[in-house]
């Protein structure tokens, strides 16, 4: 089995644990997700299996979008609901204006400090393992960029006021931890009291499944949730390789022009491609060479070799 799952994870479970789930169900060994959802939420957790694990590096990296709930007048020891309460402020009054205004501050690139709830490794453990030990570490503060910040909904009026908002990021990003600065910045404190991954790069909530759904179809050898390897790849610009030079590409050989179906002009010789066989199929990616004396070819940097197929 080769390709990309959009799985929708419920909350309550780590990451890892739907991947072994998978594993598991498919009984494969190569099988990943592109990066980790925390267990208290839900979303989409893009899963790559087979041959489709070797395009992973070119999803980490795409942006993120959540909706999430902050709650204001409280703050927890993990900037989220499953941390202990430190402090409740009832009775906060807050301007939706004001809101709005505080939260463009942090539209564009802000620093953060991983919270040590966080997945991160600190001499070859995870942190949040550190901090069920009852230790702190000093961490880094680590450069992200804030695409968007869209209020939904403000409830001003509560005991603990509630904001609703679409958030758009980069990768890395710890909402928890926006949330908490937004509330510290108002003066009263926050947490994130909800949150639900509604994107990762290409990846849709909308049409994302179930581990249910995916087990139920593929008990009955129905394989409609397996995305093409490609559909990581949109990004990079698609070649035809001409038949005759298919197994020169399938063995990692240079692909020159007059292997290229079609030709490319002179100034249009994109850096990375997707290299294709004449009936469709992905042969592999290939970076733009050029030697000494001038001459230009596609260097084959990962070759799938999926026979034709992703099941």
């Amino acid at each position: 089995m080769n390709g990309l799952i959009n799985v929708l994870k419920p909350p309550g479970i780590t990451s890892h644990a739907v991947v072994l789930s998978l594993r598991r169900l498919f009984r494969v060994q190569k099988i990943g997700h592109t990066g980790t959802l925390d267990p208290g939420a839900a979303g989409v957790l893009p899963i790559c299996v087979g041959q489709g694990t070797r395009v992973a590096e070119y999803l980490v990296n795409k942006p993120k979008s959540y909706r999430a709930e902050m709650t204001f007048g409280i703050t927890t020891e993990t900037h989220d609901a499953g941390g202990k309460v430190l402090k409740r402020l009832p009775g906060v009054k807050l301007e939706r204006a004001r809101v709005e205004e505080v939260l463009q501050d942090f539209i564009g690139e802000i620093k953060q400090v991983p919270p040590m709830t966080s997945a991160l490794h600190y001499r070859g453990k995870r942190l949040y393992k550190l901090a069920r030990e009852g230790k702190t570490v000093d961490r880094r503060a680590r450069k992200v960029h804030i695409y968007e910040i869209k209020l939904i909904r403000f409830d001003g009026e509560l005991p603990y006021p509630r904001l609703l908002c679409d958030i758009t990021c980069s990768k890395g990003t710890y909402v928890r931890s926006l949330c908490a600065d937004i509330g510290e910045k108002l003066g009263c404190g926050a947490f994130l009291s909800f949150l639900v991954r509604t994107a990762s790069g290409p990846f849709q909530l909308s049409v994302s499944y179930t581990l249910e759904e995916i087990k139920d179809r593929y008990e009955r050898q129905d394989f409609s949730f397996l995305l093409p390897i490609d559909y990581a790849l949109e990004e990079f610009p698609a070649l035809i390789v001409k038949e005759k030079a298919v197994p020169h590409v399938l063995n990692g050989q240079p692909l020159a022009p007059a292997g290229i179906m079609g030709g490319v002009g002179k100034s249009d010789r994109p850096l990375v491609v997707r290299l294709y066989a004449p009936d469709g199929s992905l042969l592999a990616l290939g970076n733009y060479r050029c030697s000494k004396n001038g001459e230009w070819y596609y260097k084959p940097q990962k070759v799938f070799c999926l026979l034709h197929q992703n099941i």
